[in-house]
């Protein structure tokens, strides 16, 4: 049974730091790294790591981030087949930073993600159609 998931795609710019900073406030982070992220596109990776045959809707923007996006899709063997590159678009983004007593802040910018739309699904019933299972 192949799995369809319908949704976001990110990509996490993570900084962690022994304490928030104040507002004006400039800190030295303790590490940092940049790393494939979104609702969607983890549950997609998380099915395919399990062993489902997954294909992703979603829409990436035309930069580098869209790029690793899609290369991450295909290194996890994700149909990329529903992926839309949206022209002139950055990719999803969140800044996430997290203290070291684990709690977070996040900013996200949705980019790409607000063009995927209904006519998208709708233009894609026929790949649908053939999906079990709908995330």
């Amino acid at each position: 049974m192949k799995i369809a998931v319908i949704g976001s795609t990110m990509m996490d710019i993570v900084s962690y730091t022994d304490t928030m900073p104040q507002a004006g406030e400039t800190r030295c982070v303790s590490g940092f790294h940049i790393a494939s992220g979104g609702k969607g596109a983890n549950q997609a990776i998380a099915a395919a790591k399990l062993g489902a045959d997954v294909v992703m809707m979603t829409a990436v923007g035309d930069d580098m981030f869209g790029e690793q996006s899609l290369k991450n899709f295909r290194k996890n063997h994700i149909d990329t087949s529903l992926v839309k590159t949206a022209e002139g678009t950055s990719n999803g983004i969140a800044t996430i930073i997290v203290e070291a007593s684990g709690q977070n802040r996040i900013l996200i910018n949705p980019g790409a993600n607000e063009k995927l739309c209904p006519a998208d699904i709708e233009a894609a019933g026929e790949a649908l159609a053939e999906c079990g299972l709908f995330v």
